[in-house]
């Protein structure tokens, strides 16, 4: 176990049908209690402080948590070739199956943060039955496309280094045990998810795999209710990449666009409004769910 701001977790490891294990860190509040799945954003973890917060208030206000790593993202590198990408749905179905094998009874419920709120919307947006009866959506890259090409302007350029320096690290640990995977000759994070996330995990190129997985395409299909967070101001996923529109038309959808708050921590917004709102969206939902 380890301290998670103030709330202790418990490390649990579950295998995935591929021969893979993730890791995930789990604080069990009373039996039955709703489980809230925390997805992190890219070459994060469970440890980072925005999941640490939400997962210490939404523990302080009722709900169990289980913060899952990505592959690769955990205390370890991954057993298989593969890593992880935006539109990766199968260790979300993974991890949800196992909690109710695991809580049964325990309703479910995700926050995902960017490359998590992506992984999030597709999983709701491209399985026909799920388990989740609610969600919140944080700083989502709508258009990956439009998102990576962003990195490379500016004060973002900074960021896209930050990102690739472990995503290289991790691809030339991973070659020792698979020497086929692709090697990496760029300098962006788009060259990366063009020479190896795509290829790495079926997709041609970067623009398939972009094309494919942004939630921005396919908003109208997500039918779960769900709280839409996203700052007007959000340098990393600009504003004018949400798909208000299609959003605004969604009954299920409830946007929330703040004018200040950056990409994720929402710092310039008082001290844990994000975890707040989110905490009151999701009790609110909880009482429509008993009520029905």
């Amino acid at each position: 176990m380890f301290q998670a701001a103030e709330l202790v977790v418990e490390r649990r490891y579950v295998e995935t049908p591929d021969g893979d294990v993730l890791e995930l860190d789990v604080a069990e509040q009373t039996e039955n209690r709703p489980f809230v799945i925390l997805l992190h954003g890219l070459e994060g973890s469970s440890k980072r402080y925005y999941i640490r917060n939400m997962a210490r208030h939404l523990f302080n206000s009722g709900f169990s948590i289980a913060a899952l790593n990505f592959r690769s993202c955990g205390s370890r590198l991954n057993r298989t070739r593969r890593f992880y990408h935006s539109g990766d749905t199968g260790d979300l179905e993974t991890i949800s199956a196992w909690l109710q094998e695991t809580y049964p009874g325990s309703l479910q419920l995700a926050a995902g943060f960017s490359l998590g709120g992506s992984v999030l919307l597709n999983y709701l947006a491209k399985r026909d039955a799920n388990r989740i009866i609610g969600f919140a959506a944080i700083s989502v890259p709508y258009d990956l496309h439009r998102g990576s090409l962003n990195l490379q302007k500016g004060f973002n350029r900074i960021y896209d280094r930050q990102f690739l320096i472990p995503l290289k690290e991790k691809l030339e640990q991973k070659r020792a045990y698979f020497p086929d995977l692709p090697r990496f000759t760029g300098s962006t994070l788009f060259e990366f998810d063009d020479q190896v996330t795509a290829p790495v995990h079926g997709f041609k190129d970067a623009e398939e795999y972009y094309r494919l997985c942004s939630s921005a395409f396919f908003m109208d299909r997500v039918l779960t209710p769900g709280i839409l967070i996203h700052s007007r101001e959000d340098p990393l996923c600009p504003f004018d990449t949400v798909p208000l529109q299609v959003i605004e038309e969604n009954p299920s959808l409830y946007p929330l666009f703040p004018e200040r708050g950056g990409h994720v921590g929402f710092w310039s917004m008082p001290p844990g409004w994000v975890e707040q709102t989110v905490a009151l969206y999701f009790r609110q939902l909880l009482r429509n769910h008993h009520n029905e």
